[in-house]
């Protein structure tokens, strides 16, 4: 039987191609909300799990989007220094309002949007990584330098 994507992950495909990018969207009946949960549904290691995470410049209230390792916390004072203004977490508002998608399904493309945006360096030591595609239960698979390549993202290291 062939479900078919949800409106929020036809976006994220849309949004890929229009990039020149060709996603394989693999929906789960599981959550996969979390890292921890992302890993399982897609049987890899947290690490190789794109955390998509938006914070918010503190002076300037710039939205960045830092793609991070599901195994990695973000040091936000080292991110910090590379972005030079200190960070403060938005709430789920100001997420969806900037990304187009809720917390939990936030792809790392196609947001409402333009995101200046981070990739985590560790993402780099694999050929596939996985990221959320619109939805809680919703991924892909894709080699980070592609993904780095197709948003534009400077490597930098979050820890």
């Amino acid at each position: 039987m062939n479900i078919p994507l949800p409106e929020a992950s036809r976006r994220v495909v849309a949004a890929a191609e229009a990039l020149g990018l060709a996603l394989a969207v693999k929906l789960h009946e599981v959550p996969t909300r979390t890292a921890e949960e992302a890993a399982i549904a897609c049987g890899c290691d947290v690490a190789q799990i794109v955390k998509s995470l938006v914070f918010r410049g503190k002076a300037s209230g710039t939205p960045y989007l830092l793609l991070v390792s599901g195994a990695n916390r973000v040091n936000e004072k080292a991110v910090a220094a590379h972005l030079g203004e200190k960070l403060e977490r938005p709430d789920a508002a100001f997420v969806r309002e900037t990304t187009g998608y809720a917390i939990g399904g936030i792809p790392p493309l196609g947001h409402a949007v333009p995101l200046a945006t981070f990739l985590d360096e560790d993402l780099l030591a694999f050929e596939t990584v996985w990221a959320a595609a619109g939805t809680p239960n919703t991924v892909f698979g894709i080699a980070p330098r592609t993904l780095a390549q197709a948003v534009g993202a400077r490597q930098i290291s979050v820890r």
